[in-house]
């Protein structure tokens, strides 16, 4: 199984830093780049709730799942 975070999607498409996201969740630089590069293992829902809300978006615009056989096969 494999969650997909596309936060650098969204921040892309809201024009908006890593930083300026970390300042409005009020989560660490370490922690949101945990996030962004795939090595968490759980998000917290008010975390979700948060990064939602200051990048004007839904969860699914953020959090894709890919079977394990599309995570495999490179697509």
């Amino acid at each position: 199984m494999a969650i997909i975070i596309n936060i650098d999607v969204m921040l892309a498409k809201r024009k908006m830093s890593v930083t300026e996201l970390s300042e409005r969740v009020g989560i660490t630089m370490a922690n949101l780049s945990i996030l962004k590069n795939g090595k968490a293992k759980a998000i917290r829902l008010t975390t979700l709730e948060r990064i939602c809300k200051a990048l004007d978006c839904q969860p699914g615009d953020i959090l894709e799942y890919r079977s394990d056989e599309e995570t495999h096969d490179g697509s």
